[in-house]
């Protein structure tokens, strides 16, 4: 190999390690931090719980040293954009940090007393299902009210040790490989799209796709349309999962992200059947979800424990009723299951030769 060719062939090499080196050490810090300021909720939540033993931190820790190396194969891949690895909105996060500090007292009450049901007066019970009339997670205002909405983001990374997004990004690569050289423009469907920021990542992936989301949750949306709002052609619509408002054979892939594991057992069928319904023939459903014990056994531990800790009422349900096993009931073939770190990424195909309606 000539000098000229070995020179480059270095710099890059040294470039990639260097990037790798500086994503790891963001992501750990972000890891350790998270872990720090968690900490005294899970105590405050859940004082009598057990610690986790030493093999069960080295196989928590394993799992997520493979998700980072993960994360990186994807971005060098062509997945996704190399600088999605650093997006993170860690000013607005910080700032948010007190608000939430704020909350503790009154969710630590809320779970003593079991208030489940604590939900902003004004609210017109008969537009959501039951199961959707919680106080998920303890959290103010369940999922109806701008301040909840405001405070999701930051929650979660707090929750998953700021690898919120990088789980995420664990359903992009299956969409990409099936839609980025598609002859004509792709539309995409997010079921439960919260706060918009899966759909983001997914515009940075296959920004001429048309991206559509649905939730219950009108604040949550209209978080979402800010943080969308360079999306073009973006559609979000305040509907429910399980009754999607769109003809049969309409789009091209269907995601859900973390929204089957707030789900009664019949609804996690129905929305399945419903994303069935409305992908065209030889269309994808992608979901990524809590992981699960049929795939993550070693898990067992924290799954258990998330459970006590957080006002999660069909988490149980969840980590037993097997993602693949439920599109493989919907109808879906080709079915297929990976774990990363506490999430798995679940994708099934329509056959192609299938009609709109099941």
């Amino acid at each position: 190999m000539s000098t000229s060719t070995a020179t480059p062939d270095r710099v890059g090499a040294l470039l990639e390690r260097l990037e790798s080196g500086r994503y790891k050490a963001t992501h750990r810090a972000m890891a350790v931090v998270t872990g720090l300021l968690a900490r005294p909720f899970h105590k405050a939540m859940h004082p009598r719980g057990a610690n986790p033993s030493l093999t069960q931190l080295l196989a928590l820790n394993a799992r997520l040293e493979a998700l980072f190396e993960q994360d990186l194969h994807n971005s060098r891949a062509g997945f996704y954009p190399r600088e999605v690895l650093f997006d993170m909105p860690l000013g607005d996060y910080a700032r948010h940090l007190p608000a939430i500090a704020a909350q503790l007292p009154r969710m630590a009450w809320r779970k003593h007393r079991k208030q489940f049901d604590d939900l902003p007066t004004g609210i017109n019970p008969s537009l959501y299902p039951d199961y959707y009339l919680r106080t998920f997670h303890w959290q103010t205002d369940g999922w109806l009210s701008a301040r909840s909405a405001q405070l999701y983001d930051v929650g979660v990374e707090l929750l998953f040790g700021g690898t919120g997004d990088v789980m995420r990004r664990m359903a992009i690569p299956p969409l990409v490989t099936a839609l980025r050289n598609t002859s004509h423009r792709p539309h995409i469907l997010d079921v439960g799209c919260g706060t918009g920021r899966f759909l983001a990542a997914l515009h940075r992936s296959l920004p001429n796709a048309k991206l559509y989301g649905v939730d219950l949750s009108a604040p949550y949306l209209a978080t979402a349309q800010a943080l969308l709002r360079g999306v073009p052609d973006l559609g979000l619509l305040c509907e429910r999962g399980e009754s999607l408002p769109f003809a049969p054979a309409t789009f091209d892939a269907v995601t859900s992200v973390f929204l089957f594991h707030e789900l009664p057992r019949d609804v996690r069928r129905d929305v399945a059947r419903e994303a069935w319904r409305v992908l065209k023939p030889g269309g994808l459903l992608v979901l990524c979800d809590a992981a699960q014990l049929v795939d993550s056994p070693q898990l067992e531990f924290f799954l258990d424990n998330f459970q006590s800790i957080y006002h999660e009422p069909f988490f149980k349900s969840h980590i037993q009723d097997d993602l693949a096993g439920i599109l493989l009931e919907a109808g879906f073939s080709d079915v297929t299951s990976q774990s990363h770190f506490v999430c798995r990424v679940v994708v099934g195909h329509k056959p192609s030769g299938a009609p709109g309606e099941m």
